[in-house]
């Protein structure tokens, strides 16, 4: 029987929280170089510090970390605007991959604590990372591919034959789910993306047709793109405007699943009227509450790491960062210059 209530113990990090500044405070020998978040702010608040290395618990490993993923929810978190509250001081940081003191190589998602040389994660959330995925890849997966598989997979349930539209189709999760939607089957790919040269990154994932996101009258564009017919599914992230001219898109037994909201604006109110009368389903997605289902995120995860390694998947290698210059990639993230998957490496 599953647990539905999110009280996993990697989303109760105690560790990181005030005890472990207590314990930083008190104990002189510094055991590992790692980004620590002590107020809420802009980029200049994240700052690389001497801390003592953590400690695993009981079902727990140490993972020397190899490269940490960099998340547009690690700047949510610095400002204190992410959907979980977060406690300072913090080590920023929900996804790593890097070798256990046994030699294992594992991908794991924390809910912070992974800008950091070593890191503790739960055993049950230990994905193994086959050889032939490099690190950028491994991380890709993590956050942003067990996103999208869900989406495509379970959420939306794309079917053979369906028109799907991606927004911020250049991004981590928007990359991947472009790709895993036409490998479902998917007649026709419709790509949002806010600049050219996103929008060419999407044609060349496999994108059918590409849209500015800023068009006056997006549902109208939308419709254009699926030769003047509405759409059966719409992964949306952004909010506002954004998601209720793509739901007014939706043909009937359309979906959309809304995964974030980047723009932090809410839709306006929808009327459940006007779903039924569209036979329209809208559906929220958040990936904590998929580790209650740990059996299927490890076989969605062998699933892409396969596809990937077979050429069929191609993540986006969208800069690796010393962990010197932690700013400098929060800042590439927030101005949406970047595209693809952002790591940081520790060991520089």
């Amino acid at each position: 029987m599953h647990s539905h209530h999110i009280s996993l113990a990697f989303l109760n990090p105690v560790r990181y929280g005030p005890q472990y500044q207590m314990e930083l405070d008190t104990n002189s020998e510094a055991g590992m170089r790692a980004v620590q978040i002590r107020e809420f702010g802009g980029p200049e608040v994240v700052q690389v510090r001497d801390l003592p290395e953590p400690v695993p618990a009981a079902a727990e490993l140490l993972v020397e970390v190899a490269r940490c993923g960099v998340n547009f929810a690690d700047s949510l978190l610095r400002e204190n605007g992410y959907i979980a509250s977060a406690t300072l001081p913090i080590i920023p940081g929900g996804e790593v991959v890097g070798r256990t003191p046994d030699g294992r190589r594992v991908a794991a998602m924390i809910q912070n604590g992974g800008y950091a040389e070593k890191a503790v994660v739960p055993e049950a959330h230990a994905f193994p990372v086959p050889d032939e995925l490099d690190d950028v890849e491994a991380v890709a997966l993590l956050a942003q591919g067990l996103t999208a598989w869900w989406l495509v997979n379970r959420t939306a349930r794309i079917q053979p034959g369906e028109s799907v539209v991606v927004h911020a189709a250049a991004g981590g999760v928007g990359s991947l789910a472009l790709q895993l939607a036409r490998l479902r089957g998917a007649e026709r790919v419709i790509a949002v993306a806010s600049t050219p040269e996103k929008r060419d990154v999407a044609l060349s994932l496999g994108a059918d047709n590409t849209i500015d996101p800023a068009a006056d009258d997006l549902t109208a564009e939308l419709c254009a793109a699926n030769d003047g017919a509405q759409v059966d599914v719409v992964l949306e992230m952004t909010g506002g405007r954004v998601t209720d001219q793509s739901l007014a898109a939706l043909a009937p037994f359309g979906r959309l699943a809304l995964y974030g909201m980047a723009s932090r604006i809410e839709p306006e109110k929808v009327s459940l009227r006007a779903l039924q009368r569209r036979s329209a389903t809208i559906s929220g997605f958040w990936l904590m509450h998929a580790f209650t289902r740990p059996e299927i995120l490890e076989k969605a995860y062998a699933e892409l790491a396969a596809l990937v390694t077979a050429g069929d998947l191609r993540v986006i290698h969208g800069g690796d960062y010393p962990m010197s210059e932690v700013r400098r990639a929060h800042e590439d993230l927030r101005n949406r210059q970047s595209i693809g998957k952002l790591v940081i490496d520790p060991a520089r």
